[in-house]
């Protein structure tokens, strides 16, 4: 079984990417969106910020 992460057309705050992740890997997009900002929070911000940046760039969106 190949996934390809994509971001998501519907399921979108910012860039849909965490919506992607979470459609790809059936997860709930609200789960993930508390984690990840929670992460973000208490790495200081910056190193979340970079990643979020990077995959903004990198994942495609759906064809």
């Amino acid at each position: 079984m190949n996934k390809r992460l994509y971001k998501s057309s519907t399921d979108r705050v910012i860039s849909g990417v965490i919506g992607g992740f979470a459609e790809t890997y059936n997860v709930d997009a609200n789960l993930l969106r508390i984690i990840y900002t929670a992460i973000t929070v208490f790495s200081g911000f910056f190193p979340g910020l970079i990643i979020y940046l990077v995959a903004m760039v990198v994942v495609p969106e759906k064809p």
